[in-house]
């Protein structure tokens, strides 16, 4: 049941070596290569936003999402255990590992593969989809790590943690939500991920430093109105 999201997780860490092998490439490479993910990931997130099917819910979840998340200071949370990284690791090697780590778990972990795939996993045994996404996701790796740094690897862990939550929980979720109600819901859970993957684009592109990590909670927020318009 979990083979999938393993397979997925190895595949970023194996993915994130090759990247960190990159890193001697000269600095002007490097800007030019981030530049290009930056604006890549500026139109994945905006293909992905315009997923939804009402946008207004993926607004005021971005709304009350982002309140949640500057009272909790995400950001400030992710980059203090990033700082410790950094000083335990040395910065020279390890780069900026909260940007890295925030910026690949998103774009892992945000989308229609992660969940419908985990749910094949967790139904049907059959991993097909997160077998595609982890190549996907090894190849993207690559290409993040050799800019963003060994903090890329640290996003396995939660890519793991959520697929495989997914996948164990394939049966009760399938008992409980409906196929009308569990479409909807990747539509608009895609949507507002979309619009947090534009936010790390403009981020890498130097355009204006969102502090997108305190968005986070938009994604449980989202799936919290869905699910209240859906039966009320």
């Amino acid at each position: 049941m979990l083979f999938g999201s393993v397979v997925n997780a190895v595949g970023i860490i194996v993915g994130t070596f090759i990247g960190l092998l990159l890193r001697k490439i000269p600095d002007q490479m490097k800007q030019t290569v981030m530049i290009a993910i930056g604006l890549s990931v500026v139109i994945l997130g905006i293909d992905m936003a315009l997923k939804s099917d009402n946008f207004f819910i993926v607004i005021v979840s971005l709304i009350v999402g982002s309140l949640v998340g500057e009272w909790l200071r995400i950001e400030d949370y992710l980059h203090r255990i990033g700082t410790t990284l950094e000083q335990k690791i040395g910065k020279s090697q390890s780069g900026n590992i909260a940007q890295g780590f925030v910026t690949a778990t998103l774009i892992f972990v945000v989308g229609a593969m992660a969940i419908v795939g985990s749910l094949d996993s967790g139904l049907r045994q059959d991993h097909s989809v997160l077998l595609t996404k982890s190549m996907i996701d090894g190849f993207t790796s690559i290409v993040l790590a050799s800019t963003l740094g060994i903090g890329v690897l640290f996003s396995a862990l939660p890519v793991f943690l959520y697929q495989g939550g997914i996948a164990l929980l394939a049966n009760v979720i399938h008992q409980f939500l409906s196929d009308s109600l569990l479409n909807l819901l990747i539509a608009e859970l895609t949507a507002t991920g979309g619009v947090l993957i534009l936010a790390i684009g403009i981020n890498m592109l130097g355009i204006k430093q969102i502090r997108v990590a305190n968005l986070l909670p938009s994604i449980l927020i989202v799936t919290i109105i869905v699910l209240i318009q859906y039966h009320y």
